[in-house]
């Protein structure tokens, strides 16, 4: 038996903060209150002066994902034990058929990548073409799979890129599954023309990359997904909202009382475009991402949307291609391979500039950082809550301890780190997975292969009118 006693600190969840110890047995909290004590051979850590809060989930991730004619940097161990060190427990990574592949069979593949995870991992599914065999396969992966969201890409054309008909076909069925559309919201057509038109312009580099996918592209598709959803009455989920306009119809939809839910990357929380107009080639493409980093302004109002509620998630799209392989856009910035990474940085660049700036308190952290996903994709309370009966995923937060971020110390195998030089005030002292000390004051403990594939069920009616109740982040009920 297995067993962890974390004595002293103040457990934060998205609801409270309070003193709490807490114990751990065979990978589930089965105590959480003061002076408690442990049968003998019980680890202890010593939370005094700490934080003890649910692991980072990050529902955005790209672990081992061939892109652009290449593989990314990490594979789902390096990803994921990376993702230890920073306090991430479990991220939810994207199954990205090719069209006309069979969704099963690309799911199937993706779960077969995945089994040297490090920690515990669960996947949205890409519905990249359209056919009767996707809609059935589609209800195979909700009922026996535990898929409880797909994704669909309004950009990349010629690609994985969704017409109007597959979005409208995809979003139907998601709701007769009881499952979550997710969209990225980029207008394809346009950052095809534009990336044409910029070039022509003999804007070759990566400062070409923002030119051709200004904020109105994403604003444009994403409101087009929402009017998509108002019309089927289901809800939906738009990652990475990296600009006020995208986020402001968000708000309106929200305004007027329809279920949509937002998510923010840790990068579009504090970066700027002026990354793209470095001088150093490298520098400039390491960043090349889709969205773009947007303009100064955009990063607070993705804030402010975080505090007020119509913004929900914070992930990362942790994405990681080398100075090699960004090299294959030289002469083009179109043909840069798009992706950052971040999982490892995102809970302490989130804290840093979120609680200790007075953006956020610990609570709404905890909120943004692990809780609403884990309501949102219907894991909750097995994830994101420091509960009895939740799992033994922790994160032992130090509000005192610093970090200086850098590509030369991080865990993942990416040679290139956006928050380069950034120190930061708030780490993590100790991660627990499955109850397991992962990660101990810098020394990571990752286990290759110990991560579980966590099936998330679909929304039933039942479960979405016991949501609202206590639940304002609750899809809404689906009818069966």
């Amino acid at each position: 038996m297995t067993s962890i006693l974390i004595k002293g600190g103040t457990v934060v969840n998205a609801d409270r903060a309070f003193r709490a110890d807490v114990l751990t047995q065979d990978g589930k909290i089965v105590a959480v209150g003061e002076n408690l004590t442990a049968p003998a051979g019980t680890t202890t850590v010593d939370a005094g002066g700490q934080y003890v809060m649910p692991g980072g989930i990050d529902p955005h991730t790209h672990m081992q994902l061939p892109f652009m004619g290449t593989t990314t940097m990490d594979d789902f161990y390096t990803g994921t034990a990376a993702g230890l060190a920073g306090g991430n427990t479990t991220i939810i990574d994207f199954v990205i058929p090719d069209p006309q592949e069979n969704i099963l069979d690309a799911y199937r593949k993706w779960r077969g990548w995945a089994e040297k995870s490090a920690s515990d991992y669960s996947f949205h599914v890409a519905i990249t073409w359209w056919s009767e065999q996707v809609r059935q396969d589609m209800g195979t992966l909700v009922k026996e799979e535990g898929i409880n969201s797909f994704k669909h890409f309004m950009a990349y054309k010629n690609a994985i890129m969704c017409d109007d008909e597959t979005l409208v076909n995809s979003f139907k069925r998601s709701l007769e599954l009881g499952a979550m559309p997710t969209v990225h919201a980029e207008n394809g057509e346009l950052v095809y023309l534009l990336q044409k038109t910029v070039a022509e312009m003999g804007i070759k580099g990566p400062e070409g990359h923002p030119l051709s996918r200004p904020p109105m592209v994403e604003a444009e598709a994403a409101n087009r997904a929402i009017a998509i959803a108002d019309v089927l009455n289901v809800p939906i989920y738009v990652v990475h909202v990296s600009c006020v306009e995208a986020a402001e119809a968000i708000a309106r939809a929200r305004a007027r009382g329809q279920r949509v839910y937002g998510e923010v990357l840790a990068g579009h929380l504090v970066l700027d475009d002026s990354v793209y107009r470095h001088p150093d080639f490298a520098t400039a493409a390491a960043h090349v991402m889709s969205p773009p980093f947007r303009p100064k302004g955009n990063s607070e109002f993705l804030w402010r949307g975080l505090q007020s509620g119509n913004l929900h998630t914070t992930a990362t799209d942790h994405c990681t291609f080398c100075a090699a392989q960004k090299a294959a856009g030289k002469d083009d910035f179109s043909k840069i391979p798009n992706g950052c990474g971040g999982v490892e940085e995102r809970l302490a660049v989130i804290w840093d500039e979120g609680v200790n700036t007075g953006r956020l308190t610990p609570s709404e952290f905890v909120a943004v950082t692990s809780a609403n996903t884990a309501k949102l994709f219907n894991i909750y309370p097995q994830k994101g809550s420091v509960s009895v009966g939740a799992d033994a995923d922790l994160v032992v937060w130090d509000p005192a301890g610093t970090k200086t971020l850098s590509a030369k110390t991080q865990h993942s195998k990416g040679d290139f780190n956006i928050f380069e030089g950034r120190t930061v005030k708030g780490i993590p002292s100790h991660t627990v997975s499955q109850g397991e000390l992962v990660f101990v004051q810098g020394d990571l403990r990752a286990v290759k292969g110990k991560g579980r594939y966590i099936k998330r069920p679909a929304f039933s009616d039942n479960f979405a009118a016991n949501k609202l109740r206590a639940d304002t982040l609750a899809p809404t009920a689906v009818k069966r």
